[in-house]
């Protein structure tokens, strides 16, 4: 990922601010200032004590306003075609997402809308979602496949979430997911699709420059541990890190193999319990919490907070934006949501989509806090206290984002 402008540019001071570093002590600094140079922070600290012997290239004087780290939302399906409203409306009168997936619907449903457009719809239908993203103070999307469930569309999917990424002021992660669901082509083969995808579609891919990471949705509707396993060893054998969608609708052991393989992620955990908080707080692998899938699913058992709390694990919230299962594009939203539904305090609100968020995608060394050496991308926020953060439903209190130093223009 890119942040650099032309070197040897003169810093840049961003001045009378509240600054919530968002590092692991959560700090405050009440009357603090940031120096950003070729798109990284210099420093940061109280106003009374920036470094003398400056000459500014710009001042920003902020007004008093609170300033947090770029927002990161570590986990969305954001590139795909049409939508699944009628589903909506199928569980609204009693169908579970189990039935409407095995009755050919569901992530099926959306791989046939993937299959039918080109990578120039899946852009145009996609930029939409990601442009409601960015002004709420995103900075920082991962983007997955796995509505194409060929070579050719999942390829399709990935190139559409690099273009967004060239179009938009925002930084793209790419994770192929082809191990999805089973498409038709392979009914009653899951083994065979796994494979395929491991010994040919992986390295394609993955010499064409499009994937970051590899994840694998681990359910007793998708693929076993032993298949997770074999698409791991692939994509480890090729330096990718990996990810799992692990226990949302039942148990079946995934995050425990996952964090034994040291995944980034293991993502919803609504039926994890103890022993896998402790396996997540042992490998810091980050346990990422997806409440909007939660409320539209009407989900009845929740992640168990208190024992990821407990265990010290890294919590993140991402919106999972989807066609079926997460319909929404606000990382706000999301936000209000998780304290709300799932208990969360303000603070861990806002690491979860900060700096665990950074470490969900592997970018813990980039982005996600306020430090000298990270990248300068920040939120400028129209709030008076930083509770407002998971507060607000249906208002935006961002005033700006600043990116690589750079303040972006809202599309």
């Amino acid at each position: 990922m890119s942040h650099e402008p032309p070197a040897g540019e003169p810093p840049t001071l961003w001045r009378n601010a509240h600054l919530a570093t968002c590092d692991a002590a959560m700090r405050i600094i009440e009357q603090g200032a940031l120096l950003t140079r070729n798109g990284r922070i210099e420093w940061l600290g109280e106003e009374a004590e920036l470094p003398e012997g400056h000459a500014w290239e710009a001042v920003h004087d902020l007004g008093g306003a609170w300033v947090t780290p770029g927002l990161i939302d570590c986990h969305t399906h954001l590139v795909f075609a049409g939508t699944r409203a009628s589903e909506y409306a199928q569980r609204l009168r009693g169908r579970s997402y189990e039935e409407i997936a095995r009755s050919g619907g569901g992530i099926l449903a959306s791989m046939r809308a993937v299959r039918a457009a080109g990578e120039q719809q899946l852009l145009e239908e996609s930029a939409p979602r990601l442009a409601a993203l960015i002004r709420e103070g995103v900075t920082t999307v991962e983007i997955k496949s796995g509505y194409g469930l060929t070579l050719e569309d999942e390829a399709k999917m990935l190139r559409a979430a690099r273009a967004l990424g060239r179009t938009f002021p925002v930084t793209v992660i790419t994770t192929l997911l082809a191990a999805h669901s089973l498409p038709p082509e392979y009914s009653g083969r899951p083994d065979a699709y796994i494979e395929v995808i491991a010994r040919e579609w992986l390295p394609a891919l993955h010499q064409e420059g499009l994937i970051d990471a590899v994840d694998v949705f681990c359910e007793h509707i998708a693929f076993d541990l032993p298949q997770a396993a074999r698409l791991f060893d692939a994509a480890q054998a090729l330096g990718l890190p990996v990810k799992m969608h692990a226990e949302q609708l039942m148990n079946i052991g995934g995050t425990l193999l996952a964090t034994r393989r040291g995944a980034l992620s293991c993502d919803h955990l609504e039926h994890a319990a103890a022993a896998e908080a402790r396996a997540l707080a042992g490998s810091g692998t980050v346990a990422v919490l997806l409440p909007l899938a939660f409320y539209c699913l009407a989900g009845e058992r929740k992640p168990p907070i208190a024992e990821l709390r407990k265990s010290g694990a890294h919590m993140a919230i991402a919106t999972d934006c989807n066609p079926g299962s997460a319909p929404g594009a606000s990382l706000l939203v999301t936000m209000s949501m998780a304290t709300r539904l799932f208990g969360l305090t303000t603070e861990e609100a806002l690491a979860g989509v900060t700096r665990n968020a950074a470490r969900a995608l592997g970018l813990q060394d980039q982005v996600g806090m306020l430090a000298p050496g990270m990248a300068a991308d920040f939120v400028i926020w129209r709030i008076g206290q930083l509770e407002e953060l998971g507060y607000w439903i249906g208002y935006n209190p961002r005033h700006s984002s600043v990116r690589a130093a750079r303040l972006v223009s809202d599309h």
